[in-house]
């Protein structure tokens, strides 16, 4: 009796395992075409169409979809430095459709993957704006990530690989997120050109708190007394010299050395300036070997670098420091803007 009963238990649970077992594979199998059919970050090859807004926090996730879009053929990169840019801004002066991929805290080595992915899709691109500051100008080892997670299957020329990105807590998370904004039942929070505004409205600007944040200018520093570069190896700059030379020659290229605080720059005569010196000459150099080509130096002493109400923090700067630096590049589109007290005009 008791034997036959253990055994009846037996097969209740076999059956009980291979139920729940089942249930929980199909459960699975659905979650994963829920996500892959939505496809979140419009990475893969087959999924609902639908024109796919970036969504995530993490732009590392979101923008290589919209570096392939057919919407764009012109592009901006950089860090937070270029965010502020506005693509609608340039459009018109470069004849094109810009989209702002510029990345937080990016690394030169995400930058270049991101602009192999750009590249890839758009061949003959109008025009290209590359954001320079001190992640290029590092002569420490290469640094490839941050603390982000980089999904690297995004950025390889075929899209088979995403698809291993798609199982997970996070895929899952912003499927549901992208599928609510495709719907209409959550509003979306990033622009659909890359552009969104990530620093507090204008209104809510503290020039006191902002000054405390500041690091002081050298006092008694005479910043018209050039310093000689110094004699250094930048490694990031394998990998800009790598985009400026497959950037095809047609295509409008400008880089742009970013307005860093005056105070944070370092004094005249400092390994920091003469760091920051030889790394320009150097950009210059790259700049030398290919036509329709600027450079452009923001990263000195002038109007904007000097006052500190032009400033959020030493590296992001206010509205109307931005349309300056928008007012420049539309001239850029045409040549060499020129020099003036704002940057200095470093094409060869």
């Amino acid at each position: 009796m008791s034997s036959s009963t253990s055994s009846s238990d037996t097969g209740a649970w076999k059956r009980f395992f291979t139920r729940a077992v089942a249930t929980a594979a199909i459960g699975v199998a659905a979650t994963y075409a829920f996500v892959a059919l939505v496809d979140p970050w419009g990475v893969l090859p087959f999924h609902i169409p639908a024109e796919r807004p970036p969504i995530s926090t993490n732009a590392r996730y979101a923008f290589p979809g919209l570096a392939r879009s057919d919407r764009f053929n012109a592009a901006i990169f950089g860090t937070s430095t270029m965010r502020m840019l506005r693509p609608a801004e340039l459009n018109q002066a470069f004849d094109a459709h810009f989209a702002n991929l510029a990345m937080n805290a990016a690394t030169a080595y995400e930058q270049s993957r991101l602009f192999e992915v750009f590249l890839r899709a758009h061949p003959q691109p109008r025009a290209i704006v590359i954001g320079l500051d001190h992640v290029w100008c590092d002569p420490a080892p290469l640094q490839r990530y941050t603390p982000r997670a980089f999904p690297e299957a995004f950025y390889e020329a075929s899209p088979w690989p995403a698809y291993r990105e798609m199982l997970s807590f996070y895929a899952v998370q912003e499927a549901v997120r992208q599928f609510a904004v495709l719907t209409g039942l959550m509003r979306q929070r990033y622009g659909r050109d890359g552009y969104t505004r990530f620093l507090p409205p204008e209104d809510r600007y503290d020039a006191a708190r902002a000054a405390a944040h500041l690091p002081p200018v050298p006092q008694d520093a005479d910043w018209t007394k050039p310093t000689p570069p110094a004699d250094v190896t930048f490694p990031p700059l394998a990998l800009l010299h790598t985009m400026v030379s497959a950037t095809p020659e047609p295509t409008r290229l400008v880089l742009v050395f970013m307005p860093l605080w005056l105070g944070a720059q370092g004094a005249p005569g400092s390994d920091s300036v003469a760091r920051a010196e030889a790394c320009k000459r150097q950009v210059v150099a790259m700049a030398r070997t290919r036509p329709n080509t600027v450079v452009l130096d923001y990263w000195r002493a002038s109007p904007i670098t000097r006052e500190p109400t032009h400033y959020w923090d030493p590296m992001h700067y206010r509205d109307a420091i931005a349309e300056r630096i928008e007012a420049t590049l539309r001239r850029a589109a045409r040549g060499a803007p020129g020099p003036s007290e704002d940057y200095a005009d470093l094409t060869p």
